[in-house]
């Protein structure tokens, strides 16, 4: 695994700083999973059709473009990206 290494006079300082700073956006992402979540679950709800067939689906024509499909597409597109980013924060170790 590549290393980011950082010289400074108080390293446990600037560690505790860094390490806080994820664990906050951490929070923030899985809050933000957690509502696209929500939203995901209520087109599903409304059309009665999983995300991933309604996607499937759509890039086949079988759907009218309207703003609130644009919607569903955009909430599964976010929570894809707020995965991946979540899942990058998860590989950082810390090492003093």
């Amino acid at each position: 695994m590549p290393e980011l290494k950082i010289k400074c006079q108080h390293p446990e300082s600037l560690k505790n700083t860094i390490e806080n700073m994820i664990s906050d956006r951490v929070k923030s992402l899985k809050s933000g999973i957690t509502q696209t979540k929500k939203r995901l679950l209520e087109f599903e709800e409304k059309y009665q059709l999983p995300t991933q067939e309604f996607l499937l689906r759509y890039e086949n024509d079988e759907f009218e473009e309207t703003l609130e499909l644009d919607e569903w597409i955009g909430e599964a597109l976010m929570l894809k990206r707020l995965e991946e980013k979540i899942d990058k924060l998860g590989d950082i170790e810390f090492v003093i």
